[in-house]
């Protein structure tokens, strides 16, 4: 009995070495097979694999722990590739530029860099320190370097006359004191030519048709030249310039109706109809939107339509050049409340040619 005991004992005890090491030999093997399963899928792989950002820490903290000699044999990737790994983990375990401000110069708020910058884009002539004085004038007391500083990050330079005025900004300048003038021509139904005299303002795009004829001469548009001064009085005072072609029926006594109100003509070049094109774009609005649809009996008739159109296109045509305002408005209207709730009425122009919407009362 003590005998068989002693025997089961030492069976046991003679058996933990081998199992410990069937063990170790079993790590061994599933090693092996492991990266023989790596390798085999390196050969598979069409594109890199990506890897998340647990993963590269995973594989950071393991390569303590085995030879560099076998990262090669054991690691999906390169070498370089676990270092540079490592290198950016220690590089953002350092970083403080996403945390707290310690002490120091307090950031810039946004209301007074936006300030900034829309001050140097309205001013070009406008130095960082004209521009900070302006602004502690509205309540921003910020310092000349923090202004230099705005600009010169968002790549404006902060000296004065950046740049100078854009060519829009210059003819939007120079608009208020042109008016350009042309001849449009109209056929009759009866296959006979008409020729209207039509004025334009540059700044408000206000249209004058001066008068209708078929047989225009240079004594008939001198003569609409006095009916438009008369007609405008004061209202030519801010005019400046005059923008005509070099037709012979412009002689000296049409140009000198303008000279008497201090008023400057422009010739344009000889066959350049683009150096008139606000003129020549108004006469194309015209056809396209009247004359194109209507059958012009004669003198008579041709004076009404441009009449009616005259009004509409000064009253109540929207212009994408004055922010969707006609020519004779100063603002825009109020907005409507509850418009769902209010009848919009039609009123027809030159036979519904043309309609104008309004809210009923």
């Amino acid at each position: 009995m003590i005998v068989s005991l002693v025997y089961q004992v030492t069976r046991h005890l003679l058996s933990v070495p081998a199992v410990l090491l069937r063990r170790q030999t079993a790590k061994e093997a599933e090693l092996l097979v492991l990266r023989h399963e790596n390798a085999v899928l390196r050969r598979r792989l069409q594109r890199p694999i990506r890897y998340e950002s647990a993963d590269r820490l995973w594989f950071v903290a393991l390569s303590s722990l085995i030879s560099r000699r076998h990262w090669a044999e054991v690691f999906p990737v390169m070498p370089s590739t676990l270092l540079a790994w490592h290198r950016k983990l220690i590089a953002r375990r350092w970083d403080y530029s996403g945390r707290r401000r310690g002490p120091g110069r307090p950031p810039t708020h946004a209301a007074p860099k936006n300030l900034v910058l829309r001050l140097a884009r309205d001013n070009s002539r406008w130095g960082h320190r004209r521009i900070q004085g302006e602004l502690v004038r509205l309540g921003h007391p910020i310092a000349a370097s923090t202004v230099w500083e705005i600009l010169h990050a968002a790549g404006i330079d902060p000296a004065p006359r950046r740049t100078g005025p854009t060519w829009r900004e210059f003819l939007s300048a120079q608009a208020a004191g042109v008016m350009a003038c042309d001849f449009l021509h109209i056929d009759t139904i009866g296959l006979r030519r008409l020729y209207a005299l039509v004025f334009l303002e540059h700044h408000t795009r206000r249209l004058h048709i001066a008068g209708v004829t078929a047989h225009p001469t240079a004594a008939w548009a001198t003569r609409q030249a006095r009916n438009l001064a008369a007609e405008l009085g004061v209202s030519m005072d801010p005019l400046r310039f005059l923008i005509r072609d070099r037709d012979s029926k412009y002689t000296e006594a049409f140009d000198a109706v303008f000279h008497a109100e201090d008023i400057e003509i422009i010739k344009t070049p000889v066959r350049a109809p683009r150096a008139n094109a606000h003129c020549g774009r108004v006469i194309g609005t015209l056809r396209r939107e009247v004359l194109d649809h209507v059958l012009i009996l004669g003198e008579a008739h041709a004076r009404q339509v441009l009449a009616e159109y005259e009004r509409h296109y000064n009253a109540h045509r929207p212009h994408r050049a004055r922010s969707q305002l006609p020519p004779e408005a100063h603002q825009q209207p109020p907005q409507v409340r509850a418009p769902a709730d209010r009848r919009v009425l039609r009123t027809r122009i030159l036979g519904g040619v043309i309609n104008e919407y309004r809210y009923g009362a």
